[in-house]
């Protein structure tokens, strides 16, 4: 199915967007210290890629 294919490609680039967005705001807290809105936005990118994992395995 070709649309499986490009689910599965969406699914591991939002997979290694927010792995990117983990270290990018692990480096700033440990460089500038904590930021809450970062993290939040982190979180925020965390459960979408989830979503997005769950979506694609169901169909």
């Amino acid at each position: 199915m070709p649309g499986s294919t490009n689910g599965s490609n969406a699914t591991k680039t939002m997979g290694a967007l927010t792995l990117g967005g983990l270290v990018v705001v692990t480096a700033y807290t440990v460089a500038l210290g904590s930021n809450g809105w970062l993290w939040f936005g982190w979180v925020v990118l965390g459960l979408i890629t989830l979503g997005l994992v769950v979506t694609t395995r169901s169909t």
